[in-house]
């Protein structure tokens, strides 16, 4: 296993140094750059211009821009943005890739798990009217356009309740109330850092509880998770930024419930699929032969096995989430590193957008990489030479 890692590792280093070449030359070779808005300003003297182009480094030939980004990008330094100038473009992916990052990894994490969970009961019990009635709902969601989804959730949700904001990141009039030097960024960071330690403890807390007895694990698991959402509460009562977090997790539900609703019923009908095959394996028959209860055959026999082509999809998902984060956070004014690659292909600013383009690489690398361990452990059949 270790020796696949490290092959893997060898592999992803090459495949993207493959990859920033490619990216680079095809954004360099787009026609214009954000330099036109400068230079065709009739006010501007040729010598001006030739000055302006020179600043912003587009006098030199691309082969030579592309060795000085290279070089740059080794050092952990991808330019100046141009349309947020001067700000590096690293402080941008900095600052608007924990948003995209919180906002898909939330509705990919919910709706994975409520789509694992009636997959595989649906799969379990093939042929009932609930079984067609949720399928067709989810091919329904799954298949829907997704702008006009997102326009109709603002509609309802935020126009016609008034549950929740039409979008955006915060509440500008709450946030001219907040204390100097509170800025919404770093509450969100304090946010995502927080739910991160919430979510280690819990998780090494629910394996601990499978160590007692099975009568007392349930009463054990909710007593625990119950004691640390009240330290959570407490805690963010105690720093009196409570309500500006509150702020923040209030515009983030929409987004997040209408990416739930499209990704869980394409993981529903996955997992439907790979467990009506699981059922018909041999392994499957063998357990019901030696009397199994039908609860752990479905959950430790049959599930297990069907997951796997759902990992595989939940890995990529969140790999590609830039992608679909172009048009969610575009409806709903996410401030994310869709949005950010948006405005940067609209403004022809290439630094910004090869920088958003290198986070989505990074991301599927990585995806490929935790897919083959992941595959490892939940497949004892796979052994890695």
């Amino acid at each position: 296993m270790g020796r696949h890692i490290v092959a893997r590792l060898v592999q992803i280093v090459i495949t993207f140094f493959l990859f920033l070449t490619a990216v680079y030359f095809l954004m360099d070779a787009q026609p214009g750059d954000i330099g036109n808005i400068y230079l065709n300003n009739p006010k501007l003297t040729a010598e001006q211009r030739t000055r302006i182009r020179a600043s912003l480094g587009l006098d030199k030939p691309p082969l030579e821009r592309y060795v000085l980004w290279m070089g740059n990008f080794l050092k952990g330094d991808l330019g100046l943005s141009f349309s947020n100038y001067p700000r590096p473009v690293m402080d941008v992916l900095v600052e608007r890739a924990p948003r995209t990052l919180a906002l898909f990894l939330s509705a990919t994490v919910v709706s994975f798990y409520f789509g694992f969970v009636l997959g595989k009961v649906l799969a379990w019990k093939r042929g009932s009217l609930v079984e067609y009635g949720v399928t067709l709902g989810g091919v329904m969601l799954y298949t829907v356009f997704t702008p006009w989804f997102g326009l109709m959730m603002i509609w309802l949700f935020a126009v016609i309740f008034k549950l929740f904001p039409i979008g955006k990141f915060i509440d500008p009039i709450l946030w001219r109330k907040a204390p100097p030097g509170v800025q919404a960024n770093s509450v969100f960071i304090q946010m995502l850092t927080t739910t991160l330690i919430f979510s280690i403890v819990a998780f090494i807390w629910l394996l601990f509880c499978r160590r007692v007895r099975p009568f007392w694990r349930k009463q054990a698991q909710t007593a625990g998770l119950l004691i640390l959402l009240l330290g959570l509460v407490g805690y963010w009562l105690s720093t009196g930024l409570s309500i500006y977090a509150l702020d923040i997790l209030h515009h983030l539900i929409l987004p997040t419930l209408t990416l739930t609703l499209i990704s869980f019923a394409g993981t529903m009908l996955l997992t439907r699929n790979s467990m009506l095959e699981t059922l018909r394996e041999d392994y499957i028959m063998a357990a019901r032969a030696k009397g199994l209860p039908e609860k752990v055959i479905r959950d430790h026999h049959a599930a297990r096995n069907a997951l796997l082509p759902v990992v595989t999809s939940l890995v990529f998902s969140l790999a590609f989430a830039l992608s679909g984060g172009i048009i969610t956070e575009t409806i709903f004014s996410w401030p994310g590193m869709g949005q950010t690659l948006l405005i940067a292909a609209e403004l022809e600013d290439i630094p910004l957008a090869i920088g958003a383009l290198v986070f989505t690489g990074v991301l599927a690398l990585l995806a490929h990489l935790t897919a083959d361990i992941l595959y490892a452990y939940l497949d004892p059949r796979i052994r890695y030479q």
